[in-house]
């Protein structure tokens, strides 16, 4: 680096500040930032700069970086905080004071006048922070700095200024400090009163004043507020604000002043404080007293004390004071009192009974000594409460003695309620303690509570009313909480809400006036509020089951069955709270119901299993409510509707009546309707007149019937459809009136065969409840049955207009159009599955869809556009048969439509499971049509998967005739190596030229397959003469021309397949393909790029005019010429690897899904990093590898996904490696490995890897001969790899074995002559052209590396022109004779020879040495013109390296 440089730039920018040219700074500051990245002023300049130009962030950071690199320095520092305080930006402000405090600390020693300011900057910033603890120790370290320089001769004024100024700063802020700034605040005035000299004086009175005023507000400063106040009144005997200080701090703390009393013995307002204390102790008859106290050392004032301390829980205090009191004053009573309410509450009983008597006995009218015994003996325990002669007897002489004492009656009011049963008596004694002290919360709340349980209503009413009309927002909270209650019994929700939120607001944390509020919004139905309330009350108290049963309750209601079943679950584990076991049944029910609605029975049928667990648990505690038997009868026969295959479930055997009862057994579908049964049958006994139960009752016969009539026709149902309607006919005679009942009592009838019983039963319902859309829906379906189409339509038009999203009707409207013929019955069956999934309507669209698709006729028809195509009809049919055939597992016909649809969908194993269900089911079926039908169904499923040998079992176990089925064979027995004859059955039975010319192409293919390439000639001249050729015969003529370099054959039928028009699909690629292939085979490889080039421009012009608002697609001929187009770029030339990048990423964007594009983009990134590596820049796409790998491994099986699969191996772990992350290209390569042992290319990277990182590590200087032999025979392993003998050399020569590197390049000299591989050749020839010429420009014995050298550079030009050999002979050259004519002959070949072609690097590296041969001649006018050159190229190094030689120029 030059420092006159530096030096120049950093004065510019200085200059360019300094006329306000920021952007000119900011360019000067980077110029010499890239010539001295860590120049601190060039990054204090950019801070600088930045500020100005509105940049706060690259202010900050420049500055940053300059504190960073010098940190003692002031520049930077006083750069941030210039920034910071110009800034509004809230980070910024939180920084400012660490700048101040650091600034701070550089001041303190270079220069105290910024230091004084600094501090005082801080000190505003703490201060507005309301951080005052930093503000006393940041002024507090001011001051010790301006002491240390009074020791050398400062006045002693400014230091009191100092101090005086820290009070100012700190004493209006006294109350929200810490204990440590308030102690520096009374230093502060304590030093600052020391200092002043004119005493006394108004300025020393009124910082005294301020000093006192600090005090009173410091509770734990009492004696020295007295001590400071004694010392003013000495020196101010006439200024009142010290007693007035004293007053204040009594009046607020209860403590005594002695000193106030001594200044003025008639002191009206120590009096006043002491009035004011004994109204906060409810001692309103000691207050007035107190108030006209003027005795000293009275023991009524000592008492008063005691009890202070007591309220306070200092025990230990109150006996000091007791024992002070009766020392002072022996056998006062106020001292055995008080000594005895401090036994009390250290309960001490006994002691307290002692003190409490002996006061009496001093003064035995005292009401207060027999209240203080009663409550005592109550305290004491039962007994003692029973017993007449103690508590009741001393409360009631106090009573008596003091009948103004609200106390007594209060507990008076807790014996006769508690002990005497006297509810009249409490309550009375309650009313008279509330009346008297109506702050008394406990007496009020007993009044209105016994009130309440008496039906005294208005009474207590009357009381809350009149506290709640004087109460103030947050207070009274039992009032209001009692009348909320009230209001929410007598049905008052809204007042109740009011009341109980504005107890609420008296204390919020009341768990159990949530709940209350919680019930509130319950009743007025306000589900939202009322969970809210609960879920507070459950936060407040988790172990409340209540609140948590109310949360599950209300979410229940609303629907959210899983979340309440959670907290059911969740009650349940605690224990068996039987209406939380209740409840999580009712949940997991309605949850089993919407998962059969949406046709997922295995949840269904789990959900059904835990419901009957659950309810039994609930049963067990509760057997007499008939409720949980009815939810038990429920769950058992919600378990009809799915597959009796699929309906297993565990029930206890203790329900079930099996031995062993503590576990649990399995029950089929049937066990379990039989079990609801029973269930219904207990609910039954507990509520026999329940109309409910009888109809649930008869629907479970019902359905006991449907299923004996479908898996045990030989059992008779018609005992148990008797039963049903029986039952049903019971709940019509207690419930008449209720039109379900009779609807079932209908559909009952129906299945018996009662058709005209039946219709009377429908008919009356549709005339007496004319809304009713079931009743009109079932009634069509009877006309139907009856074959009425005419009336059935009415009664289902008439359902329709009822409810039109009812399925029912829809389906039955859809089945008399099938009927009649209708063109709309497609339309109405898509319909039926649209509202929701019915069996009967799943499958009559399922049916029609297949239908339409196996008519192959109507391709162009609107009617098939519209019903298949625009309907996505396809979709729809096999997502509901999926349903269906989940549920309904015995119909074959339905796993045939489901197989069909899965083909067209191209779900190949869900088509292959479909239609070997069906193939299952038929088996034993008399129905052989339907069976073969599922025969060659399944047979092409099965060749769709892959399953060829099965696929020809299959086929071969049925008749073929069809021409789509022999050659499905035909191709099966191909795919297994069986030489298919099914193909010649196949052209017989074909019918049009083209299926004879696809048949004829077929068994050309086989007969090349075979060797036969006459045959297979002649077969597809024969195709070709046809009236109607196919264009795959002649891509396979033209494809057989190229493979056997017959390239008249090639290109005439390439002329003939261009005659056929325009190429559609994938004919598109395969066509430029072989165009490329037969140009490439004629050797015009730039035909071959605009080929390529055309295809792509063409192609996407065609797409783009096409496809217009519809998400990007691309055929894939397109896809393909980008990738070909831009491996080309690749290839050919380095300066376009830009190009190149962006059309591979055209292509991956247009194909995400083919591996060749993601291959291609690998391949595109690692080049672009490659070129970032030698250009000195930090690699834009790093860490791809993986996943380019993992999304180019996506190709199918096959030879050319195997090449693919090594290529794109190799590649990433030649990323990884050159990005240093050798740990993951080890374990890729070792994953591999164990998947495949047997795999020597794999092995010889695992080999490199390793390699690599033993010669990157610490122990790199020799690697052990073991480990190079090692590594020899992996390469040897590789016999066709030259790139594998190029990095063995590369070991070698790392190494300094240049004879064992040299044997390597022959070696693979060798190896890519045999493989007639050019640019391997050529690579070989130069590496041993560059291992030779080290030794050589180092000054080695040079003889038989420098024949080496001129040898193989010679190889190399004779193959075609090499930038890089003339340089490698130059550089020997240079070698030998520096300073030879022939020397700067070779070098300026290079340097001024034509830029096409030549790489810069190799120009920079022949200018670098020409400059020094051209140094030692001294010829400064070819310097000159080399310099010139340098300069035009960009070669700045160059030019650096000759100011390093010329200095002085």
């Amino acid at each position: 680096m030059s420092s006159k440089e530096v030096k120049a730039g950093l004065k510019s920018a200085r200059e360019a500040i300094k006329n306000k040219e920021f952007k000119e700074a900011l360019k000067h500051c980077k110029a010499v930032l890239k010539l001295e990245k860590n120049n601190y002023n060039a990054w204090v300049f950019i801070g600088v700069a930045a500020t100005e130009l509105q940049q706060p962030d690259q202010a900050q950071t420049a500055y940053r970086k300059a504190t960073e690199l010098e940190p003692e320095q002031l520049l930077a520092w006083q750069g941030l905080a210039n920034l910071y305080e110009k800034s509004d930006q809230a980070d910024f402000k939180a920084e400012l004071p660490k700048i101040y405090q650091k600034l701070i600390t550089l001041y303190e020693i270079s220069d105290k006048a910024k230091y004084f300011e600094v501090s005082k900057k801080l000190v505003e910033v703490y201060q507005l922070e309301k951080n005052y603890l930093q503000v006393a120790r940041v002024w507090r370290r001011l001051i010790q700095v301006r002491e240390r320089e009074a020791e050398e001769g400062l006045e002693d004024s400014e230091l009191l200024e100092l101090w005086k100024e820290m009070t100012r700063l700190l004493q209006d802020t006294v109350e929200d400090q810490d204990n440590e700034t308030q102690q520096h605040l009374i230093l502060a005035f304590e030093r600052a009163l020391q200092m002043m000299v004119d005493v006394p004086s108004e300025v020393h009175k009124s910082l005294s004043q301020d000093y006192i005023k600090c005090l009173s507000k410091l509770p734990h400063e009492v004696a020295k507020l007295k001590e400071v106040c004694d010392a003013t009144l000495s020196r101010y005997p006439t200024h009142p604000y010290p007693l007035e200080a004293l007053s204040e701090n009594y009046i607020r703390t209860g403590q005594f002043c002695y000193r106030l009393s001594e200044l003025d013995p008639n002191n009206s307002q120590a009096h006043f404080g002491l009035g004011i204390k004994a109204c906060q102790d409810k001692k309103y008859e000691d207050a007035i007293k107190s108030i006209s106290l003027d005795a000293k050392n009275d023991p009524v004032l000592l008492a008063l004390k005691g009890r202070a301390h007591l309220q306070k829980g200092q025990t230990e205090e109150a006996f000091q004071v007791s024992a002070e009191l009766l020392s002072s004053h022996p056998g006062s009573v106020e001292g055995l009192t008080l000594k005895g309410l401090a036994h009390v509450a250290k309960e001490q009983h006994k002691q307290a009974e002692e003190s409490f008597l002996e006061a009496l006995s001093r003064s035995p009218d005292n009401g207060e000594l027999f209240f203080l015994l009663g409550r005592l003996y109550w305290s004491m325990g039962d007994e003692m409460r029973r017993d007449r002669n103690k508590a009741h007897t001393h409360l009631l002489k106090a009573a008596k003695l003091d009948p103004y004492l609200g106390s007594v009656f209060r507990f008076l009011g807790h014996y006769y309620k508690e002990v005497a049963k006297d509810q009249g008596r409490a309550r009375g004694c309650y009313k008279r303690a509330f009346e008297l002290d109506s702050s008394d919360a406990e007496a009020g709340a007993a009044t209105v509570d016994l009130s309440m349980e008496q039906g005294d209503m208005d009474s207590a009413l009357t009381v809350l009313q009149s506290v709640t009309e004087r109460a103030t927002p947050g207070s009274a909270k039992w009032a209001w909480m009692r009348r909320g209650l009230y209001h929410l019994k007598t049905g008052q929700h809204q007042q109740a809400i009011a009341d109980l939120q504005a107890a609420l607001r008296a204390d919020p944390l009341d768990w159990v006036c949530w709940e209350c509020l919680g019930e509130a919004y319950l009743n007025r139905r306000s589900f939202i509020a009322a969970l809210k309330a609960f879920d507070k009350a459950h936060a407040l108290q988790p172990t409340s089951i209540y609140s948590l049963y109310q949360t599950a309750a209300i979410k229940q209601i609303l629907g959210r069955f899983k979340e309440a079943a959670a907290e059911y679950r969740q009650i349940s584990e605690q224990e068996d709270y039987v209406p939380a076991l209740k409840g999580l049944g009712e949940c997991l029910l309605a949850l089993a119901r919407n998962a059969l609605d949406d046709y997922l029975d295995g949840r269904a049928v789990d959900l059904i299993q835990n419901a009957i667990h659950y309810l039994f648990r609930a049963v067990k505690q509760r057997p007499d409510l008939s409720c949980l038997w009815k939810l038990l009868g429920d769950a058992c026969t919600t378990s009809r509707t799915v597959s009796p295959n699929r309906a297993k479930v565990l029930v206890p055997g203790a329900l079930c009546g099996m031995d062993p009862p503590d576990q649990s057994h399995t029950l089929d579908q049937r066990q379990l309707l039989t079990l609801g049964e029973r269930c219904f049958g207990r609910a039954l006994k507990l509520m026999p007149e329940a109309p409910r139960l009888w109809c649930d009752l008869g629907l479970n016969y019902y359905h006991q019937s449907r299923l004996l009539n479908c898996l045990y026709p030989e059992d008779d149902a018609q005992s148990l459809l008797e039963k049903a309607m029986q039952c049903v006919k019971k709940a019509i005679k207690l419930d008449s009136a209720n039109h379900t009942y009779w609807n079932t009592l209908g559909v009952v009838a129906m299945a018996k065969g009662r058709y005209k019983y039946t219709h009377d039963v429908h008919n009356c319902i549709s005339l007496d409840y004319i809304t009713n859309v079931v009743a009109w829906t079932n009634l069509g379906a009877l006309y139907l049955k009856k074959g009425n189409i005419e009336l059935s339509h009415e009664a289902l038009k008439i359902a329709q207009s009822l409810e039109p999203l009812y399925v029912n009707c829809w389906i039955g409207q859809a089945i008399i159009a099938e009927t009649v013929g209708s063109f709309d019955t497609m339309d109405l069956f898509r319909h039926t599955t649209e509202l929701s999934t019915h069996t009967e309507g799943v499958k009559g669209y399922a049916y029609w869809v297949c239908s339409t698709l196996l008519d192959k006729s109507n391709r162009d028809s609107e009617l098939y556009l519209y019903n298949i195509v625009q309907m996505n009809a396809i979709s729809a049919a096999q997502v509901a048969l999926s349903k269906y055939t989940e549920r309904i597992q015995t119909d074959p016909d339905a796993f045939i439509m489901l197989g069909y649809l899965n083909t067209h969908l191209q779900l190949k194993k869900q088509a292959t499971e479909a239609y070997r269900r069906a193939v299952e089911l038929l088996q034993a079926s008399p129905h052989t049509d339907q069976l073969s039908f599922a025969l060659r169904g399944y047979g092409r499923a099965l060749s769709d998967d892959g399953q060829w040998e099965e696929a020809v079992r299959v086929y071969s176990s049925t008749p073929l005739e069809e021409l789509h089925d022999l050659i499905g064979l035909a191709l099966a027995c191909f795919r297994i190596g069986r030489l298919p004859e099914s193909y010649e059955k196949a052209l017989v039975v074909a019918s049009s030229e083209k299926e004879k010319a696809c048949i004829l192409t077929a068994l050309a293919l086989i007969q090349h397959r075979l060797g036969s390439m006459d045959h297979a000639k002649t077969l597809l001249f024969k195709c070709s003469m046809l009236k109607e050729p196919v264009p795959e015969s002649l891509q396979c003529l033209c494809a057989l021309g190229l493979v056997h370099g017959d390239v008249t054959l090639a290109s005439a039928t390439l002329t003939e397949l261009l005659k056929l028009g325009e190429p559609i699909g994938g004919a598109v690629e395969e066509r430029c393909l072989l165009t490329c292939t037969l140009l490439a085979l004629q050797g015009n490889f730039s035909g071959v790029h605009r080929e390529a080039a055309r295809a792509i421009h063409r192609y996407c012009i065609i797409f783009r005019d096409t496809v217009s608002l519809n998400f990007i697609q691309c055929d894939k001929a397109t896809r393909t010429y980008h990738f070909y187009f831009c491996v080309n770029l690749e290839f050919n030339s380095f300066h376009l690897r830009r190009n190149a990048l962006k059309t591979i990423q055209r292509a991956v964007l247009l194909c995400p899904e083919d591996p060749a594009g993601w291959a291609g983009l690998m391949a595109a990134c690692h080049t672009e990093n490659t070129a970032c590596l030698l250009t000195g820049s930090a690699p834009r796409r790093e860490d791809l590898e993986r996943a380019h790998m993992t999304l180019s491994l996506q190709a199918e099986d096959g030879l050319l996904a195997q090449a693919l699969e090594g290529w794109v191996l190799q590649q990433a772990v030649t990323g990884l490696k050159q990005s240093s992350q050798y740990d993951q290209a080890e374990t890729l390569c070792s994953q591999v490995l164990s998947v495949s042992p047997e795999h020597p290319v794999v092995f010889l990277m695992l080999r490199q890897v390793q390699c690599e990182r033993l010669l990157l590590s610490e122990a790199s200087n020799c690697v052990p001969p073991a480990v190079l032999d090692q590594l020899s025979a992996a390469v040897m392993a590789n016999h066709t790899s030259v790139s594998a003998w190029h990095w063995l050399a590369e070991v070698y020569r790392s190494q300094g074995l240049l004879a064992q590197a040299s044997v390597a390049y022959r070696k693979s000299l060798q190896l890519a002559s045999q493989l007639g591989d050019h640019f391997g050749k050529m690579s070989s020839l130069l590496r041993l052209a560059l291992l030779a010429l080290m030794p050589c420009l180092f000054w080695q014995s040079q003889l038989p590396w420098k024949d080496l050298v001129l040898e193989a550079s010679a190889e190399v030009l004779k193959m075609g022109s090499s930038p890089v050999a003339l340089l490698y002979q130059a550089l020997l050259q240079f070698s030998i004779k520096m300073g030879a004519r022939e020397t700067r002959r070779l070098l300026e070949k290079i340097v001024y020879a034509s830029a096409s072609g030549s790489s810069e690097t190799i120009a920079s590296v022949a200018r670098w040495y020409l400059l020094r041969h051209l140094h030692t001649k001294d010829d400064l006018e070819l310097i000159d013109t080399l310099l010139v050159k340098a300069t035009a190229e960009g070669d700045s190094r160059l030019v650096d390296f000759h100011r390093r030689l010329y200095p002085s120029s």
